[in-house]
């Protein structure tokens, strides 16, 4: 298929032909198109067909039940004679035709009544799935922004890179911790942690003029990267097996992992 036979069918000039909507200019384009080119007008039949199948599928019949009611009704009325039977019969024909149509009329005004209210309510429904699709973007992109503020941080020359490993008490715990002095910013991220009886739990702490300072709690539940406070010549990191809640005050004794940050 050449690259005019493509342009063309690309145009959408075809459906507005097959609906009505071109131009007289556009349409005698179209139709030299049809007449030139076999791939063209095999797309206009195929295009046709479905225009028919789509209006076959949409079409509304008239109530049947409604149509031998009426015939019913005209079964049983009087026929009078008149001096003019010919032009009254016409007449007489006339005025019933006219009142199927009325019928008719009434039962398609009706069903199309309905098809409207059923699209406002659809157009109610995809307004608000709208909505909720902009808030899901909103929150994705909330979230991308701050995976690629952690990305930057962590791809950043002058964060270092700390991995934790458990001793013998907790040979499968392991977290990385990231800090940047030049930023004075620290992440770490929990890789694995070992099941705690409930009553317990892994707390984080800095080591700095002789004392330990809490950095938070670790939880198994909360596998990825998250930020913990900055604690400038901080000489280690340590991690122990605390109370459920943390603990003010480190149990050394409790220690399971631990790394010197100089």
């Amino acid at each position: 298929m050449n690259e005019k036979i493509n342009t063309f069918l690309s145009s959408g000039l075809l459906d507005k032909y097959l609906l009505g909507e071109t131009t007289p200019a556009e349409a005698e384009m179209v139709e030299s198109f049809i007449a030139r080119y076999p791939e063209i007008e095999n797309n206009y039949n195929m295009m046709q067909h479905n225009l028919e199948v789509v209006a076959k599928t949409h079409a509304v019949e008239a109530p049947k039940a409604l149509l031998n009611s009426i015939l019913d009704e005209l079964d049983d009325t009087p026929v009078v004679k008149l001096n003019s039977p010919k032009k009254h019969k016409t007449w007489f024909k006339l005025s019933i035709a006219a009142s199927v149509a009325a019928l008719i009329f009434a039962g398609s005004a009706t069903y199309f009544y309905d098809q409207n209210q059923k699209l406002q309510n659809d157009s109610v429904v995809v307004d608000a799935e709208i909505e909720d699709l902009r808030s899901d973007i909103a929150k994705n992109n909330e979230m991308l922004d701050k995976v690629m503020r952690q990305l930057l941080k962590l791809n950043n020359p002058e964060t270092e890179k700390y991995i934790i490993k458990g001793n013998e008490r907790a040979k499968d715990l392991k977290t990385v911790a990231y800090i940047n002095p030049k930023e004075k910013t620290s992440m770490i991220d929990v890789v694995s942690l070992p099941e705690l009886p409930e009553e317990q739990c892994y707390q984080i702490w800095a080591e700095l003029q002789g004392k330990m300072v809490s950095l938070g709690i670790l939880d198994k539940a909360d596998r990825k990267l998250r930020n913990i406070p900055y604690m400038e010549d901080a000489l280690a990191l340590s991690i122990t097996i605390e109370p459920k809640d943390g603990n003010a005050v480190a149990s050394t004794e409790n220690s399971v992992a631990q790394i010197s940050l100089h």
